[in-house]
């Protein structure tokens, strides 16, 4: 019961925490039916998209609507390898910055700074602007590593598609097949998902008419935290302490006990497990096999099946087996987050062009719960 001089009924609409279940607006491009275990990008399953798919062809479907014929695919691996070029003033921060922050934060900044060198353009050229973005994000993902590894950069290739590129950028290795495709998939599957967190922080930001650069960059603040961008890493972070299959059905029944959030597990929306999941998990399986040492993914399966056990209604998401694929490619975890962002940047700019194409502020109200008739003393007789 509230104290007189409090109110709860500022708003008369009943509250929705963390905005959940409430439609802000229209969107084109992810279907998402939580109960059933579905995700589509404008209309295609996410399934026939990752098995058959480059992410070059998932870019131009977020933007144009529609899957490119053959010749449209290659000019758009033209595009964005062409984009893999950074000014060298943002190279010359990568340089002076690499080390000394995070991987994420010095992302973060390296976009602001891109923004920088991009003119104002018109609605219709803005898609110019975001793939130049998608290309650059790659390249600074790589060059931030090998800097704080005192390693040299390594140029990248403008004809070879952005998940082959980047792994020989981050590597400084000729990729595998299995190695290609696992990236490509990973790129594919976590590229847009409707109005998650980081999503509606990039269209709040366009909404004001705020630049491109601007709304990704509040896009990127929002991916950052350990609940959304940062989940996968602390995932890889449990799969390793773990460390072996045998540790896993104690580790999962002292979290239990705790109860102790087990990284991986549980989502917002799906009912039944991510559709991402699977593919993930396949394609994870098959980079350990080709490194020839099984030990962590089967640690991993442990895992999850000592969790379905002791939990049969918590599913597992696309961050439990995301991060073993990119931990079994190379990817150390502390750069899972800005992998993550090289991949939903796509869905950031074609939702930020969607957003300033029937632009309106988003400014939804708070409902006051406080105090409401309070006499004022003053500070001499308080």
């Amino acid at each position: 019961m509230k104290s007189k001089g409090e109110s709860s009924a500022s708003l008369p609409a009943p509250k929705s925490e963390g905005l959940a279940g409430v439609v802000v607006a229209d969107t084109n491009m992810s279907f998402i039916d939580g109960e059933k275990g579905v995700l589509k990008y404008c209309g295609y399953s996410i399934e026939d998209l990752a098995a058959n798919s480059t992410f070059e062809e998932i870019v131009y479907l977020l933007y144009r609507r529609e899957l490119p014929n053959k010749e449209k695919a290659e000019e758009m691996i033209q595009t964005i390898g062409d984009a893999r070029k950074l000014p060298s003033e943002v190279v010359k921060s990568i340089d002076s910055l690499a080390g000394k922050t995070s991987p994420m934060s010095l992302l973060r900044t390296v976009v602001s700074i891109i923004g920088h060198f991009e003119e104002s353009v018109k609605l219709e050229n803005l898609p110019d602007k975001a793939l130049r973005l998608i290309g650059q994000i790659g390249t600074a993902v790589a060059m931030i590593d090998r800097k704080r590894n005192g390693l040299e950069y390594v140029k990248s290739d403008s004809k070879r598609e952005h998940a082959d590129d980047f792994i020989r950028m981050l590597t400084g290795n000729e990729p595998t097949e299995i190695q290609i495709k696992a990236l490509n998939q990973y790129l594919v599957l976590l590229a847009d998902h409707g109005f998650n967190a980081s999503t509606f922080s990039a269209r709040v930001t366009a909404g004001t008419l705020a630049n491109l650069h601007a709304a990704t960059t509040s896009a990127m603040g929002t991916l950052s935290g350990p609940l959304h961008g940062g989940a996968n890493e602390r995932a890889m972070n449990m799969i390793l302490d773990v460390g072996t299959p045998e540790k896993a059905a104690e580790f999962v029944k002292e979290c239990i006990e705790k109860k102790q959030r087990i990284m991986g597990f549980g989502h917002r929306v799906y009912k039944v497990d991510d559709p991402r999941a699977p593919i993930l998990k396949s394609m994870s399986k098959k980079i350990w096999e080709e490194k020839g040492d099984m030990t962590l993914f089967e640690t991993a399966e442990a895992i999850e099946r000592e969790v379905k056990t002791a939990k049969p209604g918590l599913i597992t998401n696309v961050d439990f087996y995301s991060a073993t694929l990119l931990y079994g490619i190379g990817v150390p975890p502390d750069l899972f987050t800005p992998l993550f962002a090289m991949s939903r940047v796509a869905g950031w700019t074609a939702h930020t062009i969607e957003q300033y194409g029937n632009n309106r502020l988003i400014r939804p109200r708070a409902r006051y719960v406080g105090a409401t008739d309070r006499t004022y003393v003053p500070i001499d007789k308080r």
